[in-house]
């Protein structure tokens, strides 16, 4: 409700770019498609932003481009061209499809595909199977004139990539330019985030409610700057950006896209003025053959409930009460020949709970007790659900319950993710009636190989005392998930510092700092252009998205537990800092 508008109300954009679709978004469509045949698509786009703006975006000549299609790009165009028939619009849209292979899944089941993580077989009748198409499409259906134009599942990076290669005339195999358009796209698809949300710094930032979201001024070399809409609040600041820049990606050297392996090592964000930040330097190589494809399935449901616990020792109290809840609801269960549950949690919010034996807590008085269950059967989490309520007059004192009432069971959603060749999906694009299939380049069978990697320079200290200093005061951080993988991004905030930095925080340190929560390895990437490290945690989020119990199923608070790790510094550094 406020992006679309205070961007047009700029002037002068060329495109409107709307990122609406995640791993767990495609689940949530999947199951509203299941409910309603018509609704498997973002339905804000079109019932608060299209409504909104689509006269004035046709106006300003500002196309828009939208992954809104979600799991039915049709039924999405459909309501689209309602709102502009009742507005007395003619747009142009176009619609790019292929994605959706949920009807081969048992397909690719026989022939042996397996999840790309687990190895887990594959189910043969998922809730959604939509692989991650890249940007050729979109440029085509630009090329054919569309003022909007709306796909289903694609990589976020398309939608800026798309454009520039229809404005540009950039080719398939201008690989350093898809590279450099492609992270165009990565900084921008998650809005404010590359105008100071989420960043570090946050008392920095000014005007949290009326925060800029980003607008990319884009060059034909594979250049751009990063600014705002004037007089709005945010920050456009190197730091924040370069946080953007590893947000959610792996190996730095091998960014997988459908488009273009990327190598974003030696990228550098420079500050040219305070509200506008360049960056450059991204690489390119030859894509593989093959897409990643993302299917959910249904497993069972979760109910999750809580209550507020007071006094002390309440995260003692909590503890027990959720204990307290779980045995109870098991031995109605057992009475009534239901089998257990699949999987349960208990944690005390407020108790530092996802701090393991780093919580500095003790003695806290107030907490929320949230206590979850999975089971097969709805019936069972019913049960469950009844039984929490019972503990405000039974057991703790000073136990009571927020506004909200009973909790409900909802339906636990599983993803799988396996590749598939770009030659058994076909993608098309629908202007005007008529369906034009897009050439996909085949790709090559591997990621190619990258230059070797950049060196770090080794830390020499001085010969002098150290002195331990959280690592927030040497570094900004941020993190997120791909799957059951967490990332952790972190800048030193002087690129001389940057030696200290890698000497300290090996993949060893981590692993060990989140032993509680990572079952897999840790291993870390160099990235010299912003004096970056990334760090990747595996099988760190219990299953991850919609599959974790967790209160921070997807890694958001990783990168702020980490800047909390204590660092050794020369005494004569830290007296600085």
């Amino acid at each position: 409700m406020v992006a679309a508008p205070q961007l047009l109300a700029t002037g002068g954009l060329d495109y409107l770019i709307f990122d609406y679709l995640a791993e767990t978004t495609m689940a949530i469509l999947a199951m509203a498609r299941g409910r309603d045949p018509e609704r498997g698509y973002a339905t804000d786009f079109v019932e608060i932003t299209i409504k909104a703006v689509m006269r004035d975006a046709l106006a300003k000549k500002a196309k828009i481009v939208a992954n809104a299609g979600g799991i039915d790009p049709q039924a999405c165009v459909r309501a689209i061209r309602a709102v502009a028939d009742a507005q007395g619009l003619s747009p142009r849209i176009a619609i790019v499809e292929g994605d959706d292979v949920g009807a081969r899944m048992p397909e690719f089941r026989d022939a042996g595909h397996r999840d790309m993580f687990s190895g887990t077989v594959l189910p043969d009748r998922p809730l959604s199977a939509n692989a991650y198409l890249g940007a050729l499409p979109i440029a085509r259906a630009l090329d054919a004139g569309a003022d909007v134009v709306v796909t289903g599942r694609c990589v976020d990076s398309a939608l800026v990539l798309g454009p520039l290669m229809h404005e540009f005339g950039w080719r398939a195999d201008d690989y350093d330019r898809l590279a450099a358009g492609s992270l165009a796209g990565h900084i921008a698809e998650c809005g404010c985030q590359a105008t100071g949300g989420l960043h570090t710094d946050w008392e920095d930032v000014p005007d949290w409610p009326g925060i800029g979201y980003p607008i990319l001024e884009c060059y034909p070399d594979g250049r751009f700057v990063v600014t705002k809409p004037p007089g709005t609040g945010g920050l456009i600041a190197r730091a924040a950006v370069a946080e953007q820049l590893l947000y959610e990606i792996g190996d730095p050297g091998a960014y997988l896209l459908p488009d273009v392996v990327c190598d974003f090592r030696e990228v550098r964000v420079t500050q040219l003025d305070e509200d506008r930040v360049e960056v450059a330097g991204a690489r390119g190589r030859a894509p593989t053959d093959t897409y990643k494809v993302s299917a959910t399935v249904m497993d069972g449901y979760r109910c999750a409930g809580s209550m507020v616990i007071i006094g002390i020792d309440a995260a003692g109290k909590a503890r027990r009460t959720g204990e307290a809840i779980l045995t109870r609801v098991r031995r109605i269960l057992s009475a009534r020949s239901l089998p257990d549950f699949t999987a349960t949690r208990i944690e005390a919010i407020g108790a530092e709970t996802i701090y393991g034996s780093h919580a500095r807590t003790p003695g806290t008085r107030e907490v929320v007790m949230r206590v979850v269950a999975d089971h097969p059967v709805k019936e069972a989490l019913e049960i469950f659900a009844r039984e929490i309520t019972p503990s405000g007059t039974s057991w703790a004192p000073g136990t009571t319950m927020p506004g909200g009432g009973r909790p409900h069971p909802s339906p636990v959603i599983r993803s799988f993710a396996f590749l598939v060749d770009k030659r058994e999906v076909p993608v098309n694009v629908e202007i005007d009636g008529k369906w034009v299939e897009v050439g996909i380049p085949p790709g090559s069978g591997h990621a190619g190989e990258a230059k070797a990697p950049p060196v770090p320079i080794e830390w020499d200290g001085p010969d002098e005392a150290m002195v331990e200093v959280p690592l927030i005061r040497l570094a900004w951080a941020r993190s997120g998930d791909k799957g059951n993988i967490a990332n952790i991004g972190v800048l030193a905030r002087r690129e001389e510092w940057l030696p200290l930095i890698w000497a300290r925080v090996t993949p060893q340190t981590v692993a060990e700092y989140f032993s509680h929560l990572v079952r897999g390895p840790v291993e870390r990437h160099y990235l010299p252009g912003v004096a970056g490290i990334n760090y990747l945690l595996y099988d760190a989020l219990d299953g991850g998205g919609t599959t974790s119990m967790r209160m921070d199923p997807l890694g958001k608070g990783f990168g702020q537990m980490l800047l909390d790790l204590p660092v050794a510094v020369p005494a004569t550094l830290a007296a600085r800092l």
